[in-house]
């Protein structure tokens, strides 16, 4: 059962907030996504957090991020990943533009070889 409830306010807290002083594109933050309706992907905790590869940055306020589960899943739509060390797996169904007042701390990166990688299984994903 989905509890808009308490979400609502850490939402309001968040747009209060303030920005990441900044990014880049590869880095891996703990962002609030929120709870979600249907199938979206939604956050855990009391935040509402989950982590969110900064896939590319469009301005200081608007990312384009992929959540990251810790669930092994496997298919079109997953592209598995190490981050410090743990496996994980990309939600590549999941993409979305995130305002940067959704951001939280970096808790990592993938190399410039691995985001290329990354953009290329989304590329593919969307395109056939």
């Amino acid at each position: 059962m989905k509890n808009y409830e308490n979400w609502t306010p850490v939402k309001a807290s968040l747009n209060s907030g303030k920005r990441m002083p900044s990014y880049r594109e590869g880095n891996v933050y703990w962002a609030s996504i929120g709870e979600n309706i249907g199938f979206e992907q939604d956050g855990k905790g009391r935040a509402y957090t989950r982590p969110v590869l900064i896939l590319r940055g469009f301005s200081a306020e608007l990312v384009l991020g992929l959540p990251l589960s810790s669930q092994k899943k496997s298919g079109r739509y997953f592209l598995p990943i190490v981050l410090n060390g743990e496996d994980g797996v990309l939600l590549l169904s999941q993409i979305r533009a995130i305002d940067t007042l959704r951001l939280g701390d970096k808790i990592g990166q993938v190399d410039r070889q691995m985001l290329k990688l990354i953009k290329a299984a989304v590329a593919k994903m969307i395109l056939q």
